[in-house]
């Protein structure tokens, strides 16, 4: 299929939509972070890149505490966080929008009202031209018990959803596709069907009338 070629970099790409909390000055504030991913399995990292140059308050506690969380809400709060998107916390005061909670760390507020949270321990940053990348180890995993199956996640039962730009739309995440790490076995199986010494057979059984290419 033909491509087209965009403008805007990362334009276009899905990202899914979480609400970071840290504290500032003894309060929680939340930001809306989409530029969010697992960067390490052992210990579990997560890295995460919010804002932009001049948000500092914004920002600022992550580094004042080395703590922050991250915080996967449904599609129920969006509402609450397109709020957190628009409304800085030197403006607003965020501390109230949710129901708070707290694990090991005083510094990383978890939102009650999300179905996953995380509570991670700040061990790196890394300051690009537009934005820092900060690094989280996380320490604690908090999970609502119905919005998981058999131990594993289910987002059919808390529907996080994903921003896409430059269109600044959010999307609902689907329905379950495929078992990942294994619908993908018989694609070699299929590919070794198709050496030239089987080509012959293969044509014969799915293109009838055509034939293989003589070798030169």
């Amino acid at each position: 299929m033909a491509k087209i070629k965009l403008s805007g970099g990362g334009g276009g790409f899905p990202m899914p939509m979480t609400l970071v909390g840290y504290e500032v000055g003894g309060k929680a504030n939340f930001v809306a972070v989409a530029w969010v991913m697992r960067a390490n399995q052992e210990p579990p990292m997560i890295a995460i890149a919010p804002g932009g140059r001049g948000r500092g308050f914004d920002i600022g506690g992550i580094v004042q505490n080395g703590a922050f969380s991250v915080n996967l809400p449904g599609i129920g709060l969006m509402e609450k966080t397109d709020y957190c998107a628009l409304n800085p916390g030197e403006d607003v005061d965020k501390s109230g929008l949710f129901d708070i909670f707290y694990g090991e760390l005083s510094g990383a507020p978890m939102i009650e009202q999300c179905p996953l949270c995380l509570e991670c321990k700040l061990v790196q940053r890394l300051a690009l031209p537009s934005h820092t990348l900060y690094i989280g180890e996380i320490v604690g995993l908090y999970a609502e018990e119905d919005s998981f199956f058999g131990g594993c996640p289910d987002p059919s039962l808390w529907r996080p959803f994903m921003l896409t730009r430059p269109d600044d739309l959010y999307w609902e995440i689907g329905a379950r596709a495929g078992d990942a790490w294994f619908i993908g076995e018989d694609c070699g199986k299929k590919a070794a069907q198709k050496t030239p010494e089987s080509l012959e057979k293969w044509l014969e059984d799915t293109q009838p009338g055509i034939s293989a290419p003589e070798e030169p």
